[in-house]
């Protein structure tokens, strides 16, 4: 049986902090992962989150985290894959925001739900900026290792979110900020190479 977490205001923060970066990653991950730990007792989830242990929801989102993980590593595919999970990510991570915060006031709970948003589209959005850079590589094994660490990563961090959520949000944090220096790297790097494309069409 799990033991019983305190969800204190300041715990549920981090548990957001991890489970949104993890959603920006990966969210099928994310939600098999924390549904999974609660059907088998190993976690115990936010009174607002207990419906991921449903075996419907568990099954769905099994489904899709196995077309994501075959999708996210055909390259071309995976560009599109990504883009149109903008919609997905960031929307679902919000609402598991929602969730984890439903006993807390009103004003923190818009606050958690926005906090969550954000944290899933920055995870998300680097994770599209990376693999821009990387799918135009001839040989896939990058893309390959690149969408397998990104599938593991959401799941370790779904896990460290209700079981050891500081350590869980320290990472993610760390991650974030990773992420940050990464994408306008690579953004940089991209506008650089439309300037001279320009310049030669020019």
């Amino acid at each position: 049986m799990p033991g019983k977490m305190a969800f204190t205001p300041a715990t549920i923060a981090a548990l957001i902090v991890a489970a949104s970066f993890a959603a920006g990653l990966n969210v099928y991950a994310t939600v098999l992962t924390l549904g999974l730990l609660a059907r088998a007792h190993w976690v115990a989830l936010p009174p607002g989150l207990e419906m991921l242990s449903d075996w419907w929801i568990i099954g769905a989102s099994g489904v899709l985290f196995a077309a994501e993980f075959i999708a996210d590593k055909v390259p071309g595919l995976d560009l599109i894959w990504n883009a149109l999970h903008t919609f997905i990510r960031v929307p679902v991570a919000a609402l598991l925001a929602w969730g984890a915060a439903s006993h807390l006031a009103p004003p923190m709970q818009l606050l958690a739900v926005a906090a969550g948003g954000a944290i899933a589209f920055a995870a998300h959005s680097s994770k599209l900026a990376t693999r821009v850079m990387v799918t135009p590589s001839p040989e896939p094994l990058s893309n390959i290792a690149m969408s397998g660490a990104g599938d593991g990563i959401a799941a370790g961090l779904s896990w460290l979110a209700v079981s050891h959520p500081w350590t869980g949000a320290a990472i993610a944090l760390g991650l974030l900020i990773a992420a940050a220096l990464a994408a306008r790297w690579v953004w940089s790097r991209l506008g650089r190479l439309w300037m001279r494309i320009r310049a030669i069409s020019l």
